[in-house]
């Protein structure tokens, strides 16, 4: 029996920075290639705020991550009008299609409407289908770092 998932805040002295930061590189790193894992750190690290954007929350199985992701300022540095950005979702492999991503996804998305965001932004590759069955719309296609990305956005009406 798995334990509940809790999603936490991750600071900029969290002991699980090192952890989160290799997984983004080893996703991610072909969009940034020139990034070694070492200056991967520090951006993370930086990404660790306080409240709003920007912030990092991991989702956590007692004391051990097992996914993460992150509310930023600016996800596709060729779209400055956009943001902020739900970034960096990632869950083990292991620990996949058990609701842990839409639990970090809602997270962020509360995260944003709590500091006064109606609106967020995402690109992705091939998680479109997660995204658009988790309120999410396709705002258009594009091409970023020689990947096809869809943008997305998620409005968030107050009830």
């Amino acid at each position: 029996m798995t334990r509940p998932i809790h999603i936490a805040r991750i600071e900029p002295d969290s002991p699980h920075l090192s952890t989160l930061a290799e997984w983004g590189h080893a996703t991610w790193g072909y969009l940034n290639p020139q990034q070694s894992l070492a200056a991967a750190r520090v951006v993370l690290r930086s990404e660790c705020g306080s409240a709003g954007v920007p912030s990092v929350f991991a989702a956590m199985d007692g004391e051990t991550p097992v996914g993460m992701a992150s509310l930023i300022a600016d996800d596709m540095n060729d779209r400055d009008e956009l943001g902020p950005w739900l970034a960096s979702v990632f869950v083990l492999p292991e620990r996949r299609r058990q609701g842990i991503a839409s639990q970090l996804v809602r997270r962020v998305e509360e995260e944003a409407w709590d500091n006064g965001y109606d609106r967020v932004y995402l690109f992705t590759p091939d998680q479109q289908a997660l995204y658009r069955r988790l309120g999410w719309r396709d705002m258009e296609k594009d091409e970023y770092r020689g990947q096809a990305v869809t943008i997305m956005f998620r409005e968030f009406i107050e009830t």
